[in-house]
């Protein structure tokens, strides 16, 4: 058994999928609806993100995040912010933190993981 896709919600799906696809070079598996679509890896197999139109309030603390690892943390986050995401305020970074909080066009948060921290 293994994880096939990571599915969370989101008000406006079509935006929410133009960032994702931009953010991680996914492409839509099947062509996208205003309800849902399952964006998978435009270069081969891979952990899925599926987007499904929800109305329910955003974390500030989520039970379930996406971390996206880079060696080029502070290039990637700047390329996301460019996307349209946003920093997240957050106030449990430990001190010399690997990691920097986003939150995408919908709020939901993510990490950016430095894997060359240390």
């Amino acid at each position: 058994m293994h994880i096939g896709t990571v599915v969370m919600g989101a008000s406006d799906v079509p935006r929410a999928a133009a960032f994702w696809k931009a953010a991680l070079g996914y492409v839509e598996r099947e062509p996208l609806t205003d309800d849902w679509v399952v964006l998978v890896p435009a270069e081969g197999p891979g952990v899925g993100l599926a987007l499904g139109r929800s109305e329910s309030p955003v974390q500030e603390v989520p039970r379930v995040h996406l971390d996206l690892y880079t060696e080029e943390q502070d290039a990637e986050v700047a390329r996301l912010l460019t996307l349209g995401a946003a920093r997240a305020g957050w106030e449990l970074y430990p001190d010399d933190p690997d990691f920097v909080v986003l939150a995408d066009t919908e709020g939901n948060r993510f990490c950016v993981i430095d894997t060359a921290h240390g």
